[in-house]
């Protein structure tokens, strides 16, 4: 079966906020596990180089529709997604649809850190290695070195590259895997809940870093932390019981939400 690429494309008039263009449309996202309906029907448009915010109580779908971005939701047993969701105007559920490439697009810093069990080097030229992006050595040291740059560590580590990721402290740990995902060039950097195990220290120290890595990412973020929305993103999306309730400018959900269920959230009435 032949494989579709998906394309970037140049950013087109008509953003959904400020300047930038939708980079990501999703159109009556539902997702099943088994017969639960855990998203009901989600129209959400996500603007390129912005960070979105996904916030909601716990058991929301806030994460579960994270994952319908690069599919990770396929390796779920039983889950089951109806709709579209568009990346440039391509629909990553077509069939022809190469998911490991999606993956390289669309990448994703998890909850916990999960440096792989190989040295600071490996971890980040792992990626680049597999997909073929670096010719030889030097462009491969040129990627490492870069990478671990942008995600604001390589000073701190650039002295011991052979050493396992895993003997990094937890921010710096978080770091490499963000430095791991931006070594492929993705597109879309997708992160659920990058600070819930980190120290407030290394969590400030996470919360500039996607302020600057938004200047060439778009950014989707899951946080019940909504102090860290409002602190990190351009827009935020309210989610409860599977529902996307509310969703636009992170000032006017948490200044002037229009919602009553939105108000009542975020004044922590419940959740």
């Amino acid at each position: 079966m032949n494989t579709v690429a998906i394309k970037p494309v140049a950013a087109t008039a008509g953003a959904a906020s400020g300047n930038h263009a939708p980079k990501v449309v999703s159109q009556g996202v539902k997702v099943f596990y088994g017969e639960k309906e855990a998203l009901h029907g989600v129209d959400l448009d996500i603007n390129e180089r912005e960070v979105t915010a996904l916030i909601g109580p716990s058991g929301c779908g806030k994460s579960t529709y994270l994952r319908c971005l690069n599919r990770m939701n396929d390796v779920v047993e039983g889950c089951r997604v109806e709709g579209s969701i568009k990346i440039d105007g391509d629909d990553i559920y077509d069939r022809r649809i190469d998911v490991v490439q999606l993956r390289a697009r669309v990448g994703m810093v998890f909850q916990k850190p999960n440096p792989f069990p190989k040295s600071i080097y490996e971890n980040v030229a792992y990626g680049p290695r597999i997909h073929g992006i670096a010719q030889g050595k030097n462009e491969l040291d040129e990627i490492v070195e870069s990478s671990l740059t942008r995600a604001g560590l390589w000073k701190e580590v650039k002295d011991r590259l052979d050493k396992p990721g895993t003997g990094l402290s937890g921010g710096q740990q978080q770091r490499l895997c963000i430095a791991r995902a931006i070594a492929v060039s993705p597109e879309v950097i997708l992160m659920d809940e990058p600070c819930s195990a980190l120290d407030p220290i290394a969590t400030a120290r996470i919360e500039e870093l996607i302020d600057e890595l938004r200047e060439n990412y778009t950014i989707v973020i899951v946080t019940h932390s909504m102090q860290q929305a409002a602190r990190v993103s351009q827009r935020t999306a309210f989610f409860h019981l599977g529902d996307l309730v509310e969703y636009g400018d992170t000032s006017q959900i948490f200044t002037n939400p229009k919602e009553e269920r939105t108000q009542a959230y975020i004044t922590g009435r419940f959740g």
